[in-house]
């Protein structure tokens, strides 16, 4: 059985659930930080690894990540975290289980080019709900 990988493309969550969108209106880093905590505690219920990627404004490529947590990326200024999904989702498709959640359908096709699944943002919070159940 392949490791499970789940990468979620961020701003598309932030922007598709009404909470998070709103959170986002008042300020940006509260809606990440409330996404970044939904995504961390699927990951200690399920044992999925999570990736979240955020369009960035810095000079280069960012990611965080601590032993254990899920990893952070923040694609570098002009650049946008669909283009650091499609490199994850080309390179490790084939030695992963990826699944890749966002509302972008133009990502949609191409992570399924790419071999990884696609994820809807409701169906993101029906399985992080479903996990929280468990």
């Amino acid at each position: 059985m392949r490791p499970r990988y789940l990468i979620v493309d961020g701003h598309s969550i932030i922007f598709t659930w009404p909470e998070l969108r709103n959170l986002h209106r008042r300020r940006p880093s509260l809606a990440r930080e409330a996404l970044i905590t939904q995504l961390r505690d699927y990951q200690d219920w399920t044992g999925v690894r999570v990736i979240a990627v955020f369009d960035g404004t810095g000079s280069r490529v960012t990611e965080l990540s601590n032993p254990g947590d899920l990893h952070i990326f923040y694609s570098k200024r002009g650049h946008t975290a669909d283009a650091i999904i499609e490199r994850l989702t080309s390179k490790y498709a084939e030695r992963f289980d990826l699944s890749v959640a966002t509302a972008d359908s133009l990502e949609r096709q191409i992570v399924h080019a790419n071999g990884a699944s696609w994820i809807s943002p409701e169906m993101l919070r029906q399985i992080i709900a479903q996990a929280r159940m468990k």
